[in-house]
């Protein structure tokens, strides 16, 4: 459950045919309208713990690129889903600003001679 409050997401047991992203010990975080974001949370977190590279500093790479791809993930669900203008302005310039950290974060992965993300 503290995975749960922590995702700000509505966790329910696993039930057979229920959909959803399964937790470790077996919970499920759910969408609903008011909170749509446990599917791409649950994605990004999947990613960043898979994301390890030879040493610290390219694991923390590995890991911001996924960081980053599950902000601008969560940004175009907002943009889905608001009407508010000062909010559709910063999810926009996440998309941006986050997408152009991938490429510069891909690009010192390439610099290396290392495997792109």
């Amino acid at each position: 459950m503290a995975l749960a409050a922590i995702a700000g997401g509505t966790a329910v047991a696993q039930q057979s045919g229920h959909a959803g992203h399964r937790q470790p010990g077996g919970m499920t975080m759910q969408a609903t309208p008011a909170n749509p974001y446990p599917p791409a949370e649950m994605r990004m977190h999947e990613k960043m713990m898979a994301a390890v590279g030879a040493g610290a500093t390219e694991t923390w790479v590995r890991k911001m690129i996924e960081h980053h791809r599950g902000g601008i993930e969560m940004s175009r669900i907002v943009l889905r889903e608001t009407r508010d203008a000062r909010v559709r302005q910063m999810a926009t310039k996440t998309i941006a600003d986050q997408t152009r950290e991938v490429g510069q974060l891909n690009a010192w992965l390439r610099a290396r001679g290392k495997r792109t993300q």
